[in-house]
């Protein structure tokens, strides 16, 4: 993933990954297959269709690259006469994901869209290898944070409490390597007395503020949504955006060598607190806990569920961090892309093996709970292959939604289906 902001996927608020903004000139690229999933073997033929106000424009030069996602080698142009041509593009002789990415060129400015067709995706087995003291790492690292005090500091924030929810600015103590650290987050609670479900809502990857998800405790389910860098979550966002160029860029890669001291192990550990807190809650009704999140958070997600017992069902949205040494094996991995070509200075053991105590896949190994895993075929940031090799891994009871044309971003509908799990599998009918 390049240095950007990424807004954290918010199924219950205004603030979601949107569809990308509608330009004036709109490229269609697609399979063949309704369904863009072919046989290992079985040939492809993409359509491109350039078009402006609904109609193809004639007369259109385009260039486009076919090829494995990530690994796109066929290069071309074409000029489109009539606004439309079939290209073809080739077959898999494994199980994987073939790309096609079109750029047109009108009037001087470039538009671009992509399609990629699936190769009995359901056959990818992860590259990672699950270390063989896996469990007595992170079994380890658990019983070091039960011996932190949660210290549990609560801040009502009156501006953004409703008539029937209380906002807060939580934080609380978490474990890491010779100290401890505060973890961040906004945590909503319905006010009126009662029992209530718990909904940890983990962070896509960035830095900035969080707005809590209120509209969620709403319908009487207890919201806490975390930061994960030990910073309060309700500065300015001028702030975050310093951080996130300066002391926390490319934080996703700080000690990587060293598997006690890699950044995500404070983070790992941080979403288990987050938990520790939501079940000392008197207001808990001591069973119904979720965890949530997209990309980051989608890793975040299968992490807490494969570590947290307590948790009784997992949404992950695209996850990252999924088959992160695919590259080794000349395939896309998963964000932060830490082995690919790019970086080929982290392509040693040391980092090769901390990676795999981090890997997503080796969570989803471990889950044991029903989940609902949502992803698109476009995504470019979190590759499906990643992806695939992350949800093949799973043994426990899960549904798939998949929205093949998504890259990475969620349509209103997907948002809508993953929001009545949740709500059909806290709230009790």
């Amino acid at each position: 993933m390049k240095k950007l902001f990424f807004i954290p996927l918010l199924l219950f608020s205004s603030l979601v990954f949107s569809q990308p903004t509608t330009q004036l000139i709109k490229v269609i690229v697609a399979p063949d297959h309704d369904d863009w999933t072919y046989k290992i073997g079985e040939k492809v033929t993409f359509s491109v269709t350039v078009l402006k106000w609904g109609n193809p424009l004639k007369n259109t030069k385009i260039t486009y690259q076919i090829g494995p996602e990530k690994f796109e080698t066929k290069k071309d142009s074409s000029m489109l006469k009539d606004g439309v041509i079939k290209l073809d593009g080739g077959t898999m002789t494994t199980s994987g994901f073939l790309r096609c990415t079109v750029i047109a060129k009108v009037d001087g400015k470039e538009y671009r869209n992509l399609a990629t067709a699936a190769f009995e995706p359901e056959k990818i087995q992860p590259a990672v290898e699950m270390p063989s003291d896996f469990a007595e790492f992170w079994n380890k690292a658990k019983a070091n944070l039960a011996k932190v005090p949660i210290d549990a500091k609560m801040t009502l924030l009156p501006e953004r409490c409703t008539e029937t929810v209380n906002v807060y600015h939580l934080n609380l103590q978490n474990y890491r390597e010779n100290g401890t650290v505060r973890l961040y987050g906004i945590l909503c609670v319905p006010k009126k007395d009662g029992k209530y479900p718990a909904l940890l809502r983990v962070p896509g990857a960035g830095v900035r503020p969080y707005g809590g998800d209120v509209r969620t405790a709403e319908k009487g389910i207890i919201t806490l949504e975390i930061g994960i860098h030990g910073i309060p979550v309700t500065m300015d966002a001028s702030v975050y955006a310093d951080l996130g160029a300066g002391a926390l860029s490319s934080y996703w890669t700080y000690n990587l060598d060293n598997r006690d001291a890699f950044y995500y192990k404070r983070v790992f550990l941080g979403c288990i607190r987050a938990n520790d807190f939501l079940v000392s809650m008197p207001q808990f009704d001591g069973t119904n806990l979720a965890v949530t999140g997209g990309s980051q958070g989608g890793a975040l997600s299968i992490v807490t569920a494969g570590l947290d017992s307590r948790v009784k069902w997992a949404a992950p949205i695209y996850p990252a961090m999924a088959d992160m040494v695919g590259y080794l094996k000349g395939r896309a991995g998963g964000w932060p892309h830490i082995f690919d070509k790019n970086n080929a200075l982290n392509n040693t053991e040391a980092k090769i093996k901390t990676a795999s105590y981090y890997d997503v896949v080796n969570f989803a190994k471990i889950m044991k709970i029903p989940c609902i895993y949502s992803m698109g075929f476009n995504d470019e940031t979190c590759p499906p292959t990643s992806m695939w090799a992350a949800y093949n891994s799973i043994s426990s009871p899960k549904e798939l939604k998949l929205y093949q044309e998504t890259g990475h971003w969620t349509f209103p509908e997907e948002n809508e289906v993953v929001t009545n799990w949740l709500l059909d599998k806290l709230i009790k009918k």
